[in-house]
């Protein structure tokens, strides 16, 4: 059996993730579960690093779970990270505090699409056929669809394919605001890489500021995101970033941020 992994590639401040199980169209098992888990921990440990992208290898993103390897696992805790890893799907665990693109083509099935949902930016080939099955093999949706799915789309939009498990093309995905883009077949991972890179230009202390508030307000509510806010902003003031703003901005040039 082909065991998952995935590929890790530094370009600057960027981390490529790259899921790679190739003959299983990118099935997670246990072993790509960890693996991925433990990519997106080094990313977040690392000062250097600002912005990751998870890709896939082969013409599918992922077929999603692979069920037959992982049924007799999931009771053993396979989705349950330590405290110091981060859980990819961000429904426990450590989470994630720098920001994700996240490229999709071809088949983007269930642990597929939650992962995307809990990602930042979504980049889709127009050639990407999406689906949130679980209904369809007996169980449910447990990578964030239930909460995320129908936060973006709202919940007469979201039910609809929820409730059935059927697929849907990127115009559909991106009418239901699961997605950020749609590019050309093949284009995905250019364009992740591309926002990627401009995402890297801003303060990195600013932009983890900014995904804190955020959520917050997503996860807590409006009333708890404000009044937090100032806790999260007064730091960036007094930051050597900030000074690098305003320097930047009086002599006219392209600020130089060093996260500190």
């Amino acid at each position: 059996m082909s065991l998952g992994k995935v590929s890790r590639e530094k370009i600057g401040h960027i981390m490529l993730i790259g899921l790679d199980r190739v003959p299983k169209r990118n099935a997670f098992d246990s072993h790509m579960i960890s693996d991925l888990s433990h990519a997106l921990t080094e990313y977040e440990d690392d000062p250097e690093l600002r912005c990751a992208v998870i890709f896939a290898h082969g013409d599918h993103f992922t077929a999603g779970l692979d069920l037959v390897e992982l049924q007799s696992k999931i009771s053993e805790g396979i989705f349950n990270f330590d405290e110091n890893q981060i859980n990819p799907w961000g429904v426990g665990g450590r989470h994630r505090t720098k920001p994700l693109i996240v490229a999709v083509q071809g088949i983007c099935y269930t642990a597929g699409v939650e992962l995307m949902l809990n990602a930042d930016v979504v980049i889709a080939s127009d050639d990407t056929v999406f689906g949130q099955l679980e209904v369809q093999r007996g169980i449910m949706p447990f990578g964030g669809a239930t909460v995320r799915f129908v936060q973006a789309a709202g919940w007469q939009k979201a039910m609809p394919y929820l409730l059935t498990g059927k697929t849907f093309n990127s115009t559909t995905a991106n009418e239901l605001n699961l997605i950020s883009e749609i590019v050309e077949q093949g284009k995905q991972l250019e364009r992740a890489i591309e926002i990627a890179k401009e995402i890297c230009t801003s303060a990195p202390l600013a932009v983890q500021a900014l995904l804190a508030s955020a959520t917050d307000a997503v996860t807590q509510g409006q009333t708890f995101a404000f009044e937090k806010m100032n806790s999260y902003l007064m730091p960036l003031f007094v930051s050597q970033d900030a000074q690098e703003g305003i320097r930047a901005m009086l002599e006219k040039r392209p600020p130089q941020f060093t996260g500190r």
